[in-house]
């Protein structure tokens, strides 16, 4: 199925839950493997980089939206001394899992920006492409909640996002929803550095929201153009 923008494999879907949760990074358990994955696996000019291949799911309630992040590694480039109470400003320069996401489809520039690290390091940040405001930006407070753990014996870690639906949309939360959204996966000390995307860019930064897919609320189940691209 294709979005808008007329790109195939760009539509991922959320699933209502029957209920909220703290925080849960297990894919296997009852509240995840009910929602279907996408899969981030190319750079940004559309390679395969199977190594980095990342699992999304999404869940969502009246309330909340959620995201699971599953992330192969091969090295990880942690920031030293972690702090996981207050958020951590420019995280992006160490290894994150990302979340872009807007509900405004007639300007597109303007959308939120939600990352969690391997050690639970969190940052949210509204963006507006035309008036930047970089002190302004992370200072934003979406209220979302982050956790995640490292598997050194799979070289796995995971990531979980808990974000209030108020903070990125004036709607209610209901089944038919549909967000603007790309997920991102930053891994690798340099020079072995990797920038991976659901939805590749085409340009070096991930700030390029023409080349966002859509997340579409649904009541429950794997629905026909539910997919990846990866």
């Amino acid at each position: 199925m294709a979005n808008a923008g007329g790109q195939s494999g760009s539509v991922a879907e959320s699933v209502r839950a029957p209920h909220d949760i703290d925080a849960d990074t297990d894919p296997s358990s009852a509240f995840w493997r009910e929602a279907p994955a996408v899969f981030a696996a190319r750079d940004y000019v559309g390679n395969v980089v199977p190594a980095y291949r990342m699992e999304v799911r999404s869940r969502w309630t009246a309330e909340n939206i959620y995201f699971l992040f599953v992330c192969p590694y091969e090295e990880l480039d942690l920031k030293p001394d972690p702090q996981t109470n207050v958020e951590t400003n420019e995280l992006w320069n160490w290894a994150v899992a990302e979340a872009f996401i807007g509900s405004d489809f007639e300007n597109i520039r303007r959308y939120n920006e939600f990352e969690v690290s391997p050690q639970a390091e969190w940052v949210d940040l509204e963006i507006d492409l035309d008036t930047p405001y970089p002190a302004a930006g992370w200072v934003w407070k979406s209220g979302m909640k982050a956790a995640a753990r490292i598997d050194s014996k799979t070289r796995t870690w995971y990531a979980f996002m808990r974000i209030p639906y108020s903070s990125i949309d004036a709607r209610a939360a209901a089944a038919g929803n549909l967000l603007r959204a790309n997920f991102y996966l930053s891994e690798g000390a340099p020079p072995n550095h990797q920038q991976i995307a659901w939805q590749p860019t085409g340009t070096p930064t991930f700030h390029t929201p023409e080349a966002f897919g859509t997340l579409r609320l649904v009541d429950g189940g794997y629905q026909t153009g539910a997919g990846s691209f990866g």
